[in-house]
């Protein structure tokens, strides 16, 4: 594989220690992860990493991008995503494997019990450097203190020695939005779709799960990050989860997700300057 793009960014200081740079959705594109990891700006031991969540499935190799995040032990800060709480509901019994799924590698690995442990403890949401990280979006009626406490509500359950039984209450597609009085699984649902599910809402709020193209092409629908009433819209939100909007970059949203898993390209910025460092992902398709 050749590195696909580097762009150059405006000069800025260097950062003190090292820098950190954000990797799109990899979904088991292994190979271009190993290859993107490799660049010299990303490879240098003082450099932190953090994964916009969808590590595994539909590529070829989820178990091995597994173990390679893992690998990187400190200086990774993955996030969950829906295809990795997918994995976990397989694992718990609470859905079955999908057709287009490319999990088995992991559900049949002789490390599997360590990998899904691993997993099941990153968290939702990363707050930090002056950024927020999330794998879908934010609702505009939420603090980030707020978001920050409402994935903390997730991840403590999905970290319980008992954690099976809590998937069963993240899957379903209602309620549609928050509501402050909100208990038990629908509060749960609510939190997980809005965090690694959400790409369009009504102009009221309500989530929507089936638009999955351009981000205008629902007449009706806008982007999450387009609502209306964002509460803390200074600080930037870094996403992935949408192929089709693909690299875009504003001051207050960042989405990384650059369709490896298409054959297109895995993506990395860097915190400081968002400078940008593309992998051509032709092998992965």
């Amino acid at each position: 594989m050749t590195l696909a793009s580097v762009s150059e960014a405006s000069p800025a200081a260097e950062a003190p220690g090292g820098d950190v740079w954000v990797i799109g959705d990899v979904q088991g594109c292994a190979g271009a992860l190993r290859a993107l990891l490799a660049h010299p700006e990303l490879a240098r031991p003082d450099t932190e990493l953090w994964f916009a969540g969808d590590l595994v499935n539909r590529g070829p190799d989820s178990l091995g991008a597994l173990r390679l995040i893992r690998a990187l032990g400190a200086r990774a800060r993955p996030i969950l995503g829906n295809h990795d709480l997918h994995l976990l509901a397989v694992v718990a019994g609470v859905r079955p494997p999908g057709r287009s799924d490319t999990i088995q590698d992991v559900l049949d690995a002789p490390d599997a019990a360590e990998l899904i442990d691993w997993l099941r403890h990153l968290p939702l949401l990363v707050r930090d450097r002056g950024h927020v990280m999330v794998h879908a979006g934010i609702l505009p009626a939420w603090t980030l203190e707020q978001a920050q406490a409402l994935a903390g509500e997730i991840e403590t359950a999905l970290r319980r020695p008992d954690w099976h039984p809590a998937l069963h209450d993240l899957y379903g597609e209602e309620p549609l939005q928050w509501d402050d009085a909100l208990r038990g699984p629908d509060r749960m649902r609510v939190i997980v779709n809005a965090l690694t599910r959400m790409r369009v809402c009504h102009a009221d709020g309500r989530m929507d799960f089936h638009h999955k193209g351009e981000p205008h092409a629902t007449p009706g629908m806008m982007p999450w990050f387009e609502l209306p009433g964002r509460r803390d819209p200074a600080v930037p939100v870094i996403f992935g989860h949408w192929s089709a909007l693909g690299l875009h970059i504003r001051p207050d949203a960042i989405c990384l997700d650059t369709g490896c898993v298409w054959g297109r390209a895995l993506t990395a910025l860097r915190l400081r300057d968002h400078r940008i460092i593309q992998q051509d992902c032709a092998a992965c398709r």
